[in-house]
């Protein structure tokens, strides 16, 4: 008797418990609302060897982009001798955890080989060689990148073209060229150029601009323009919609390739709440522009940013500190995608 009685006053207890709270939704989840890619940048060190690291980045995001290890120098370091092991790590990764990934970089003026830097190629070797890594990086991932920043950090502030290995032997024409290989490669991945401090309208994104059109009118095979979006608490993009918008009317998508907002260490309660504000303003933007697609930060734990060994003094740059705790950035970030409806304008 009194063992039938413990049993039903158990199923009594179970029946009236409270519920135990549902775990919140995830970046992933809150973005898929508005048909948005979340993602981050990947530190395939970190991933290998921080368990918390590598459960955040395969439950909260959507999309992975690779740090370093699908850069030049990495992949090929003795010319002809490839090292696909790292980069194959994390497609493997994405594709265990149902994410999309984003190539970076095919054609980009730093860490490249020694080999290439260190030897006068004439033109028709060096269009040669890059034509080769293309086709061989492409290639070997055909079928498994959605998004290739295929040419990177093309231009200098004012507009003009950089001056580079690429410009100074090849030509401008090498940029046509890339996007030409890249689709060749792979006709189903999308290209991109991508670049840093082109947020705002200004006159490196107005030369961005005006070099995309003109591929647009050649026929040359670009679908997007990647805007990094590295950013501080003290200077948030002003004309950002109006830029992603002129972008959208041409028909090309948008894409925040490397969000990340530093202040001047150390943290307090002000900076944090203007990294927060700052993030928000430009996700709201990348929300309201109706081919923007994709928002990938630059890392999402401070633990591992690349900022305070760039730039003295600054830090704190990513949504969660160095113990994985989320900061108002972080809350930003999920109260701007839980938002119910944005109203995405361009057309």
């Amino acid at each position: 008797m009194r063992r039938i009685l413990a049993i039903v006053v158990g199923i009594l207890v179970l029946l009236t418990a409270p519920a135990a709270a549902a775990s919140p939704p995830t970046l992933r989840t809150l973005a898929a609302r508005h048909d948005l890619r979340i993602g981050t940048a990947v530190d395939m060190s970190a991933l290998a060897d921080d368990a918390v690291y590598r459960q955040r980045v395969g439950s909260e995001f959507s999309t992975v982009t690779p740090e370093n290890v699908m850069k030049w120098e990495v992949l090929e370091p003795q010319r002809g001798q490839y090292d696909w092991s790292a980069a194959d790590r994390l497609v493997g990764f994405a594709r265990q955890h149902g994410q999309a990934v984003r190539g970076h970089v095919l054609v980009w003026h730093n860490q490249l080989p020694a080999w290439l830097t260190a030897t006068d190629f004439s033109a028709d070797e060096l269009r040669a060689i890059l034509r080769q890594h293309i086709f061989d990086t492409v290639g070997h991932f055909r079928g498994r990148i959605w998004q290739w920043d295929v040419v990177n950090e093309a231009f200098n502030e004012d507009g003009t073209l950089r001056d580079t290995i690429w410009l100074r032997t090849l030509g401008p024409g090498y940029i046509a060229d890339a996007f030409r290989w890249a689709h060749q490669a792979d006709p189903n991945a999308k290209l991109f150029y991508n670049d840093y401090n082109i947020e705002d309208v200004n006159a490196k994104s107005d030369a961005v601009y005006a070099l995309v059109r003109d591929l647009r009118r050649q026929g040359v095979p670009i679908d997007g323009v990647g805007v990094q979006a590295h950013l501080t608490v003290d200077a948030a993009p002003t004309t950002l919609r109006q830029n992603l918008w002129r972008f959208d009317r041409l028909g090309l998508d948008t894409a925040i390739t490397e969000a990340d907002v530093r202040m001047v260490m150390p943290p307090d309660a002000a900076k944090l709440q203007a990294q927060a504000d700052v993030y928000r303003g430009v996700l709201g933007d990348c929300l309201a522009t109706r081919h923007c697609i994709s928002f990938t930060v630059w890392g999402f734990t401070d633990k591992y940013s690349w900022v305070p060994g760039t730039f003295t003094g600054e830090g704190a740059a990513n949504l969660l500190d160095e113990n994985f705790r989320p900061k108002p950035a972080y809350d930003a970030v999920r109260a701007e995608l839980a938002a119910r409806s944005v109203a995405r304008e361009a057309a």
